[in-house]
């Protein structure tokens, strides 16, 4: 709109004109989307795999480029749609309380002039002269007893006794209201569509993508009442899903276009949506990261270049679709990823990684390949699999430098907060997936096996978890498997000889371990990070000597160790990793923990691969097993 926007123009508007216009930019961001798909899913994978020559690299290139140009149309032009649409679902309140004010006047015989004042007839007597009280005209928000009070003139407040007068001033009141709200949300909005723009010969970059977060912000401040507050976020997981399913196909993509970093991380919502929205989440939050300062936006930013990477190729030989099912900078970021999609596969698990992990290059290497690696040797049993690494919460966070210090005092707090999120999670994976009854594995490692040891302790455990598996874990919390919700014969367990979390002191009843080993980290920390664990553990089992007589062996640092026969789990067999001493001592580093870190590595440790995929694709009896402690 040009001008002031006056009561006429107000009333006059044709808004089912303004919503045309909006479908039409929906029709383009449609197309724009169609168009990067072809690109993605046909042109480029096709050149990728039939062309080797020198040309083939600059021809992908320039449709990678292509695909990015219409990422950026379909995203701007959504976000124009929603804008447009907000402004019409405003302005039509605004247009009714206006209406209803002009009615009300023409039934009353008065008069609205093109500035909005009221004019009423003679109505009611004067108290004196007997004769009627003239009538008058009043504008909206006139203040009473503003000006010196005369018997026969227009007056204000309860000092006029024409009857008229009142009723005029209220429907002046009324006409200023819905006029003054619907200029304010005309120069909002209109400041929003000014943003949505670029520059001719695009060229979508990082810098791009943090203009385009920009632009989204905009969008979402004067489009909240719209859309972001109708958003079921405090309703449960099975709810959100029934709420998404009743909307039209037009009210889904408006979603999608004002709040993918909402829709994105709901739980509830169908994955293939949340997949959508999170990729153009990944854009936004590479953009924005991009612009800012620190190691830990650079780390981030890494983490999410890789992943995007990652998303952009070809999955490989047995290897499903990715889907990005969470992302965000929040804490030490979040991140969520499947392979193979967990609402149609009837095998789905969800692994929680550990101590040290954040959202970062290291993550997008190790962790989602350990997710990978899980799906690869589940499909060999059963090809419905789909498995999902959930960095949904803060691990513990502990620099090299510190280790020995806060072991002391690492706590169960991490995990306790991280619980709630991983079994709203996975009540959505319950809610969303289209088998009647899909069988559901969580996974917990290191540290992740005591924030899913939380959650099954929580009331009604995991939701709808069938099987929980353990590796290097440092305890759970509970006594028994028994207490995990699932039953002890599915509670299994995976625990390499040589891997030294599963045997950290406990720091109540093991004091003299635990010091043993804070001493030795210390001594060793000089050299990094690995020697100064080796040497920790060296200085630990000195120190159990001497705490020996306070200690219960089935104690390790989180309570009963899962791989002790006290615990009751399964326990299944794993290779034993590299020794830890089988090392020349001038060459600390020399020395690794890999033991902690092959249970996932088929090329590593086989059989604790198998036995996870096996168990993963609900072939839990046919895992080979090992004794307990």
């Amino acid at each position: 709109m040009t001008g002031v926007l006056t009561w006429k123009q107000l009333h006059d508007l044709k808004c089912d004109e303004l919503l045309d216009a909006a479908e039409g930019w929906g029709a383009v961001s449609t197309q724009a989307d169609a168009a990067r798909d072809r690109i993605s899913d046909e042109m480029v994978r096709s050149l990728e795999a039939t062309q080797k020559g020198v040309a083939a690299p600059a021809a992908v290139g320039r449709l990678r480029r292509l695909d990015r140009n219409y990422d950026y149309i379909r995203t701007e032009s959504g976000l124009v749609r929603t804008t447009v649409n907000s402004l019409v679902y405003e302005l039509v309140g605004f247009q009714s309380q206006l209406k209803d004010a002009l009615d009300d006047a023409a039934s009353l015989g008065f008069t609205v002039a093109a500035d909005g004042s009221v004019s009423y007839p003679a109505g009611g007597k004067n108290l004196i002269t007997n004769q009627p009280i003239p009538g008058g005209s009043v504008t909206g928000g006139y203040l009473p007893l503003s000006r010196p009070p005369s018997l026969n003139a227009p007056q204000p407040g309860l000092l006029n006794l024409n009857p008229n007068f009142g009723k005029a001033q209220d429907i002046a009141d009324r006409i200023l209201r819905a006029l003054t709200a619907a200029r304010e949300a005309d120069e909002h909005f209109s400041k929003a569509l000014n943003r949505l723009k670029a520059e001719p010969g695009l060229d979508v970059t990082e810098s791009t993508w943090k203009d385009a977060a920009g632009d989204l912000a905009a969008v979402r401040e004067v489009s909240g009442d719209y859309l972001k507050k109708t958003i079921p976020t405090g309703a449960s997981p099975a709810d959100r899903h029934d709420w998404w399913t009743h909307l039209s196909a037009t009210q889904r993509d408006e979603y999608l276009a004002a709040c993918p970093d909402i829709l994105g991380n709901l739980d509830g919502i169908p994955a293939a949506v949340r997949d959508e929205a999170n990729r153009d989440n990944l854009r936004l939050l590479m953009g924005k990261l991009a612009g800012e300062d620190g190691e830990a936006a650079k780390a981030k930013l890494d983490g999410l270049r890789s992943i995007d990477t990652q998303l952009r190729a070809a999955p490989g030989p047995g290897i499903p679709p990715m889907y990005l099912l969470g992302i965000g900078d929040q804490g030490n970021g979040r991140a969520i990823v499947a392979f193979g999609n967990p609402d149609e596969s009837r095998n789905v698990s969800a692994y929680v990684p550990g101590l040290g992990t954040s959202l970062d290059e290291d993550f997008a290497r190790n962790d989602i390949r350990r997710a990978r690696d899980t799906v690869k040797g589940a499909r060999v049993y059963d090809p419905s699999s789909a498995s999902i690494v959930w960095l949904g919460y803060d691990a513990p966070q502990l620099p090299a430098e510190k280790l020995a210090d806060n072991l002391a005092v690492m706590s169960r707090r991490d995990a306790v907060a991280g619980a709630p999120a991983y079994n709203e999670f996975m009540a959505g994976i319950s809610a969303t997936n289209e088998h009647t009854d899909p069988h559901i594995t969580a996974i917990g490692h290191s540290y992740g096996s005591l924030t899913v040891g939380q959650a099954a302790q929580r009331p009604g455990g995991i939701p709808g978890a069938d099987d929980i598996i353990l590796v290097g874990s440092p305890g759970t919390g509970a006594h028994t498997a028994d207490q995990l919700g699932v039953g002890k014969d599915h509670v299994y367990i995976g625990a390499a000889k040589n891997d030294i979390v599963t045997k950290l002191p406990n720091p109540v009843e093991g004091v003299g371990a635990l010091e043993g080993f804070q001493a030795g980290f210390r001594s060793g920390s000089a050299q990094g990070l690995v020697p100064g664990l080796v040497s920790g553990l060296a200085g630990a089992f000195t120190g159990y000597e001497v705490g020996d007589a306070v200690t219960d062996e089935s104690q390790i640092y989180f309570g009963t160790d899962p791989a002790n026969h006290e615990f009751g789990a399964r326990r299944f067999a794993t290779g034993d990793g590299p020794p830890l001493f089988d090392f020349d001592p001038r060459h600390l580093e020399l020395a690794d923990i890999e033991a902690h870190s092959n249970y996932f590595n088929p090329e590593k440790d086989r059989q604790s691969a198998d036995n996870i995929a096996r168990i993963v694709a609900g072939r839990g009896d046919k895992i080979t097993t090992q004794e307990p402690r």
